[in-house]
């Protein structure tokens, strides 16, 4: 048995006791923490922490490692339930294209976007993609991060959406932290079916969903419903084909106008809607009744300069909030959940305590894994991160263009790059 002590921590951030898995509404401003305190790990497991001054000291120190923390935060590793990183080549000059002046939806519509990306997967190899993504992950990990959902979604077809899959499911067997398969073939309608966009919708059903189940490749089903994309009635028929199979609901929801996407959803039981931007009164009184997590980018509202979402509004109504990353190469090329926390903070209103919130406990229920992950609770795994020496935990956001996390701990192991 490998023990770790780590001691004299200036604030253990998100503490809770076993069986709080969401934080909603104004308990969303609180984050629970312990100042100048100790945590205990033994192997992957959190066995026990309190105030310095109440440490019962060390008895065995057999195959104990012990770090002194002083002047450094320790709270739980991010949860980024929304990520798009296994893809093929980047897309900065639609980037430009914006700088210039066309929207994000007339890019599409010229073959860009999603269409683009779909174009580049078909050539690459699943070698190339599974090594693009590990740096990815590499980064992200570095930054804080220590568990992640990943979409398919630029394959849009049987063949690229398995094979991207099946890169993610290797992902998900050699890495240590736990990732969440997603299919997303519903994420644009091909140029092959654009007269025909029943056909694809049958296809996803008839033959992705079949192939993917019996390969059980998809942990969640996702479907883009928006304007030019897929209608919430699609958006249904696809999540109640895929649960036949098993295979839970998501829904890209509300991003880009008034979709009736979150209704899908919550009709659904998807375990979050996310993007959220246009969600109105309607939305918001549809997920209070709901167990269906709603789910804010900040980074790709703030790279497609869209409309900010109603965080604060949805807070006030009593609602959870998580907030992931949307990693992706054409409307959000960051996961660095830092970064998203600090837009949230700067441009949504929300407090640093709310968005640590947002993206370590909430995030962990978004994806499906907080009975093991998102809070400093006793049996859950030591997946945590230790800041550098910083006043606050509000200068994590405050200083959002530093690289403040000193080391990263997944399932009580030290990260060391792969």
């Amino acid at each position: 048995m490998h023990k770790i002590l780590i001691k004299n921590i200036r604030q253990l951030a998100q503490v809770r006791e076993l069986g709080i898995n969401t934080v909603k509404g104004t308990a969303m401003a609180v984050l629970p923490s312990i100042f100048d305190a100790w945590l205990a790990i033994e192997d992957d497991t959190i066995v026990a922490f309190g105030k310095m001054e109440e440490w019962p000291g060390i008895t065995d120190w057999s195959n104990l490692e012990v770090i002194d923390a002083s002047g450094k935060i320790v709270f739980p590793t991010y949860c980024d339930s929304h990520t798009h990183i296994v893809y093929a080549g980047t897309r900065e000059g639609e980037f430009v294209d914006r700088i210039n002046g066309l929207s994000y939806e007339e890019i599409a519509l010229r073959g860009g976007g999603i269409i683009n990306s779909a174009q580049k997967m078909k050539t690459a190899s699943e070698d190339k993609l599974y090594d693009d993504a590990l740096m990815r992950i590499n980064e992200m990990i570095s930054q804080g991060t220590g568990a992640i959902e990943i979409k398919s979604g630029y394959g849009l077809s049987l063949e690229a959406e398995l094979k991207m899959l099946r890169v993610i499911n290797k992902l998900k067997q050699t890495l240590p932290i736990p990732i969440k398969a997603t299919f997303l073939g519903a994420h644009a309608i091909p140029l092959e079916f654009k007269e025909n966009r029943k056909a694809y919708i049958d296809l996803i059903i008839n033959e992705m969903l079949p192939a993917i189940a019996n390969e059980q490749l998809a942990d969640y089903c996702d479907v883009f419903c928006e304007r030019n994309y897929f209608s919430s009635e699609e958006t249904m028929q696809i999540l109640n084909a895929a649960k036949q199979y098993g295979i839970g609901a998501k829904v890209h929801a509300e991003q880009l106008s008034n979709s009736g996407g979150v209704i899908a959803g919550v009709n659904s039981k998807a375990i979050s809607v996310d993007h959220l931007e246009f969600v109105g009164e309607a939305e918001i009184e549809a997920l209070s009744n709901s167990e269906t997590m709603p789910v804010i980018l900040p980074g790709a509202a703030f790279f497609l300069s869209l409309p900010h979402p109603p965080a604060k509004k949805m807070i006030k109504a009593g609602l959870p909030l998580a907030i992931a990353s949307d990693f992706n190469p054409g409307s959000s090329p960051s996961g660095n959940i830092n970064l998203m926390n600090a837009i949230a903070c700067i441009q949504y209103g929300l407090t640093p305590e709310e968005t640590i919130n947002a993206s370590t406990i909430n995030g962990a229920y978004a994806m499906g894994i907080s009975e093991n992950y998102g809070s400093i609770t006793i049996g859950k795994k030591a997946s945590f991160v230790i800041t550098k020496e910083i006043p606050s935990l509000a200068y994590l956001p405050y200083a959002f263009g530093s690289l403040l996390i000193e080391q990263v701990f997944i399932n009580g192991k030290l990260f060391r790059g792969f």
